[in-house]
C-alpha cells in the first residue's frame, strides 16, 4: 500500500487548518499536507449555509491579522463572504496542491521508535507525518436531538448545518427544534415564507440587539487606500470585546446592565405577556452563550409562529407530540440543535504511546496543556482544542496564538528531536488551575450548556483574556516536555 509522507499533516481546512498551512508557507516549509473530508475548504463556514448565516464577531476582527479584507459588506460578515474569504486565502497562498480533498480521517497511531504518526483515511489510504495537527475545531459535528421517533417522520428533515435547499418551505408547516445561535439566524428568515412555524424551545436564550450595519462605499475605499485605518478599527474592536472577559470570568456583577438591556429589548418587541414569559431565561446571563439578533423577537411575535416550551414526547410521522398529549402537525422538521462540541477529534481513533486511545485518556472529559498538547500523544497538537473557546472575542486571534506555538514545536523536531511529549504533571497542574478558575466564572453558575460534558466539566471555554493566552503561548517551554532526540537507529 502506497504511503504519502510529509513533515506535517493537518486535519481540516477551516480557519485553523488554513492558518497553520499559510504559516508553514511563510516560513518556507512546503513539506506538509492537509486532509479534508469535504470537497472544498471552509470548515464550519462551508457547512453552515442556512438562510441568514452570519458571524457574531465583527468582520475586521474575524479574519487573519496578516490577510485583511477591506471590502466586507457589513460590520458582521454574512456566511457567503467568510466562505469566499477562506477560499481566497487557500488560493492566494497556494495551498490547494497540498490538500487531499474527500479524505476523512478514520484513525491515527504514533510510532515511538520512528517518531511518526500513521494516519489512515476511511477509504484505507495511509499518510505518515512527523507532526500531526488537528484543526477540526469544536463545531464540526452536528448534534441531533435525543428524541424518540426521529426516523418515523414522513416529511423532509435536516440539521441546520446540513441545510437542504431543495426543500421548498413556502406555505409549509415547519417544526424547528432548538433556539440557539443557528436558530436565531435562520428562523427570522424562513418565518416570512412558511405557512406556520413551531419553535420547540428547551431554554430561552439571552438575546441582545446586533450592532450591525452595511459599510458604505466611502468606508470601503478608505480601508482600501489607508490600511492603517482598518487596523485601528480592528484594534478598537479587539479591546471593546476584550473587556467583556471581565464580566464573564471575574466580575459577574458587570453583566447586570446587559440583563437590564435584554429585558428592555424583550419588552419593546414582545407585547404578549404570556409569550414574553416563555422567552424569559431562568438562569444567570452569560451562563449560556449570549446571542445577538435584530429580528429574533420580531419573528417570534409573528401570528404564524408559535413558541412551544412543553417537552417533546416523540416525533410522529405527521409531526411532533408533546408531553401534554398535543400533536403538532408538521410538513418539515429542522434541527437547530448545535454541535457535539465536547467530543474533540471524534469519531477519529487516536492512539499514542503504548497504544493508549485518546478517548480513554479523556474518560474524565477532554483536557490539554494550553488547549493544544496531550500527555502520551507526542507531536500531536490541536488548534481550537479543549478550553480555548471564547465567549467574548474572536477565535481567529486564539488560533494565531496557537499556530505560533506549534511552529516552535516543529522547530524542535527539525532541529533533531524525534518527539516531544508534554509531561503529565505539567498538563495536570495546568488543568487543575484552569478548572479552579472556571469555578469563579459565570459559566459555572448552575446551568447546563454546550460548554460542558454530561458530567458538568467545562471542556470548552478559556477562563481569561485572549492577550493572557497569547502571552502563555508566546514561548514554548522545553521543560514542560519530555524531549526524545533522534537516534541513528531511529533515523535509519
Amino acid at each position: 500500500m502506497k504511503k504519502h509522507t510529509a513533515m506535517v499533516c493537518i486535519i481540516g481546512t477551516g480557519f485553523g487548518g488554513l492558518g497553520m498551512a499559510i504559516r508553514l508557507k511563510q516560513e518556507g516549509i512546503d513539506d506538509f499536507i492537509l486532509l479534508e473530508k469535504a470537497h472544498e475548504v471552509g470548515g464550519c463556514w462551508r457547512d453552515n449555509h442556512y438562510p441568514g448565516a452570519a458571524c457574531d464577531v465583527p468582520s475586521h476582527l474575524y479574519s487573519f491579522s496578516f490577510e485583511p479584507k477591506t471590502d466586507w459588506s457589513r460590520k458582521f460578515a454574512p456566511q457567503p463572504e467568510i466562505y469566499d474569504y477562506l477560499r481566497h486565502c487557500a488560493d492566494k497562498y497556494g495551498l490547494r496542491s497540498h490538500i487531499r480533498f474527500g479524505t476523512e480521517v478514520a484513525s491515527a497511531a504514533f510510532d515511538a521508535e520512528r517518531g511518526v504518526w500513521t494516519v489512515r483515511s476511511t477509504d484505507d489510504r495511509v499518510f505518515e507525518a512527523r507532526m500531526l495537527v488537528s484543526a477540526c475545531g469544536q463545531l464540526n459535528r452536528p448534534a441531533y436531538p435525543k428524541v424518540e421517533g426521529l426516523d418515523d417522520f414522513a416529511g423532509p428533515r435536516f440539521h441546520s448545518a446540513r441545510w437542504d435547499h431543495d426543500v421548498d418551505l413556502r406555505g409549509k408547516r415547519v417544526a424547528v427544534i432548538g433556539s440557539g445561535a443557528s436558530a436565531i439566524q435562520f428562523v427570522p428568515q424562513i418565518a416570512k415564507q412558511v405557512g406556520h412555524l413551531d419553535l420547540y424551545q428547551r431554554t430561552a436564550p439571552y438575546v441582545m440587539p446586533k450592532p450591525d450595519r452595511r459599510y458604505s462605499v466611502i468606508e470601503k475605499q478608505l480601508y482600501s487606500h489607508l490600511p492603517a485605518v482598518q487596523r485601528m478599527d480592528r484594534i478598537a474592536q479587539y479591546w471593546t470585546h476584550e473587556v467583556r472577559a471581565l464580566a464573564f470570568t471575574r466580575f459577574s456583577g458587570l453583566l447586570k446592565p446587559y440583563r437590564w438591556r435584554f429585558h428592555k429589548y424583550l419588552q419593546r418587541n414582545i407585547h404578549d405577556p404570556a409569550l414574553r414569559q416563555r422567552l424569559e431565561p431562568d438562569y444567570p446571563i452569560g451562563c449560556k452563550r449570549v446571542l445577538i439578533s435584530n429580528d429574533w423577537f420580531e419573528a417570534l411575535a409573528r401570528p404564524n409562529v408559535e413558541v412551544v416550551t412543553e417537552a417533546i414526547e416523540r416525533v410522529t410521522p405527521r409531526g411532533i407530540r408533546t408531553r401534554d398529549g398535543r400533536e403538532h402537525a408538521a410538513d418539515v422538521l429542522i434541527y437547530g440543535t448545535g454541535f457535539q462540541a465536547t467530543d474533540f477529534l471524534a469519531p477519529m481513533q487516536i492512539r499514542g504511546l503504548g497504544g493508549v486511545e485518546l478517548n480513554e485518556a479523556w474518560r474524565g472529559g477532554a483536557e490539554a496543556y494550553l488547549g493544544m498538547a496531550v500527555s502520551g500523544f507526542p507531536n500531536l497538537f490541536m488548534l481550537y482544542g479543549p478550553n480555548t473557546n471564547l465567549g467574548h472575542s474572536s477565535i481567529v486571534y486564539m488560533l494565531e496564538s496557537q499556530i505560533g506555538y506549534v511552529m516552535q514545536a516543529l522547530e524542535k523536531l527539525r532541529a533533531g528531536m524525534r518527539w516531544l511529549d508534554v509531561k503529565p504533571q505539567v498538563q495536570q497542574r495546568f488543568n487543575r488551575a484552569l478548572q479552579e478558575r472556571i469555578k469563579h466564572t459565570v459559566w459555572d453558575q448552575g446551568c447546563s450548556s454546550w460548554y460542558k460534558t454530561a458530567d458538568g466539566k467545562n471542556t470548552n471555554n478559556w477562563p481569561g483574556f485572549t492577550f493572557e493566552y497569547r502571552r502563555s503561548t508566546r514561548t514554548l517551554d522545553p521543560d514542560a516536555y519530555t524531549l526524545e532526540p533522534t537516534t541513528s537507529a531511529a533515523a535509519a
